[in-house]
């Protein structure tokens, strides 16, 4: 599957599309809110200002993915990968972070900490 197809399919109502590979697919701007991408692999895909609040995340390896300035208002996130993410100015309010894995290379807002979130840094 790739970014066009998963679009469409979201727009034709399907929600539910675990463990597919997206990685370094582009889905800046993508319009997918309460997805379900847990356990999917989406490492170094570029989510820029994807619109993914409500969705599933967990377990998803996002490891050197961009996700700056994405809506992840609610997110499942807990146990994901995030090692060398870009989570620049990302609305993460009311997102579950726990146990999600971060590193020195993560880049996060501002002020975030991800400790008080309860992520695990590897």
């Amino acid at each position: 599957m790739n970014a066009e197809e998963l679009k469409r399919r979201f727009a034709a109502g399907e929600r539910y599309f675990t463990a597919v590979n997206l990685s370094k697919d582009k889905l800046i701007g993508a319009y997918l809110p309460g997805i379900n991408l847990c356990g999917s692999d989406l490492s170094g895909a570029n989510l820029a200002k994807a619109k993914l609040w409500g969705a599933d995340l967990s377990r998803t390896n996002l490891a050197n993915a961009n996700l700056t300035r994405a809506n992840l208002s609610g997110v499942k996130l807990n146990e994901a990968n995030l090692r060398g993410a870009k989570l620049n100015y990302a609305k993460l309010y009311g997102a579950n972070l726990t146990g999600a894995y971060y590193d020195e290379s993560t880049r996060f807002s501002k002020g975030f900490d991800p400790i008080s979130r309860n992520m695990q840094k590897v």
